[in-house]
């Protein structure tokens, strides 16, 4: 494994744990580690890649991922349970999440405990796993929901016995960036010296808003999952968490982002879970224009309406035919297939592709165009 900058943004990929956790999903050790591959190959830094505490296939599977001696370092996720962590260790880790309730919801009415044993807890797993050397990130479950004092407590513990991070987990979804921003803001200046971590979900819509939000208050590490995979509705997306930290914030995490298609696609393929043409940033369709004024706008100069190169993912620029195109992008497609029209002729054609695409409530494919052709010469 690379040794980590101090002072980078870490992706942490959680695809093969929170992802494979979307209901009905899930992956075989073949698709598994051709996935901890390809984000090993990409540059993603660490890649949380199962629960060795389900039992013996688990434990098998992530000592498969270990034997691969990937570059990107592997953490496995866990109950704040020494059985847990010892269940992780022998699959071979080096590293772990331990993770706890923080909410008083969670502690009252899921764990039917209190905040005393609550913070018992974290002492007795934190100090077995730092006995045993592990790297340790202190996942705080439902922390968008606690109380902020009470996880100052927790983040000190974990600081006072050498966990390496703290994870702060708006487990339901619940949070808009200025709320994140607001909650991560405040344990760093509360406790400094103790890196945080977010886990962000999309229940709300607002995965990738909130992943950056707390990076823009502090946070070095963020978790991710292709596509945007994970419990419910999702968690924020590895491909949009990147290219926003590139392209709104100036932020290069340093991950190889052309072959983010790729990878979409095998996860897709491997989730049973297509990915929609429209998918931010990965989307088929999502630099396809087809209304008249910025197809050609793209075509005089694509920045002025591509956010990045399309190169830049894997993608293609499309100039799309339909109800809305105009003549620029018209000339443009029929170039394409050596066909020249006169200056007379284009509007009248243009109305002849408008029309059929209505007809067929979708764009003209190029052999759409061929038969408009084949049809405009017969009737001449």
């Amino acid at each position: 494994m690379k040794p980590f900058d101090d002072k980078a943004i870490i992706i942490d990929d959680t695809t093969l744990r929170d992802g494979e956790q979307t209901a009905g999903v899930v992956f075989s050790l073949a698709e598994k580690i051709a996935i901890a591959r390809m984000l090993d190959a990409i540059g993603v830094q660490e890649i949380e890649c199962g629960i060795p505490a389900m039992g013996a296939e688990e434990q098998a599977s992530v000592r498969a991922l270990v034997d691969l001696g990937l570059n990107a370092r592997l953490i496995t996720w866990n109950r704040a349970v020494i059985g847990d962590i010892q269940a992780s260790i022998d699959a071979g880790v080096t590293a772990v999440d331990i993770s706890l309730s923080v909410s008083d919801i969670h502690i009252r009415h899921k764990l039917r405990k209190d905040r005393a044993w609550v913070k018992e807890q974290l002492k007795i797993a934190l100090g077995f796993a730092k006995a045993h050397d592990l790297y340790v990130s202190v996942g705080g479950e439902d922390a968008s929901r606690a109380d902020l004092d009470f996880l100052v407590e927790l983040l000190e513990i974990a600081r006072g016995l050498g966990a390496d991070r703290f994870r702060f987990c708006d487990t339901l979804g619940v949070l808009d960036p200025f709320a994140t921003f607001d909650k991560v803001s405040f344990l760093r200046t509360r406790v400094p010296g103790l890196d945080l971590e977010v886990h962000t979900h999309n229940d709300l819509g607002m995965a990738t808003a909130n992943a950056i939000a707390g990076i823009r208050a502090g946070a070095r590490f963020v978790n991710t999952t292709v596509n945007g995979l994970g419990e419910r509705a999702g968690n924020a997306a590895l491909e949009e968490v990147v290219m926003a930290l590139k392209h709104a914030c100036g932020i290069d995490p340093g991950v190889d982002t052309r072959r983010f298609v790729e990878l979409s696609r095998l996860v897709g393929q491997a989730s049973c879970r297509p990915v929609p043409e429209w998918k931010a940033v990965v989307g088929e369709r999502v630099f396809a224009v087809e209304s008249g004024l910025h197809a050609d706008g793209v075509l005089k100069h694509p920045g002025n309406y591509e956010g990045f190169d399309p190169a830049e993912v894997g993608l293609d620029r499309q100039i799309v035919l339909g109800k809305h195109s105009g003549r620029h992008g018209l000339l443009y497609r029929l170039a394409a297939l050596d066909i020249v029209l006169a200056p007379a002729e284009v509007l009248p054609f243009m109305a002849r592709v408008r029309c059929r695409s209505q007809q067929l409530k979708r764009p003209l494919s190029d052999s759409d165009l061929l038969v408009l052709m084949t049809e405009r010469a017969d009737a001449a």
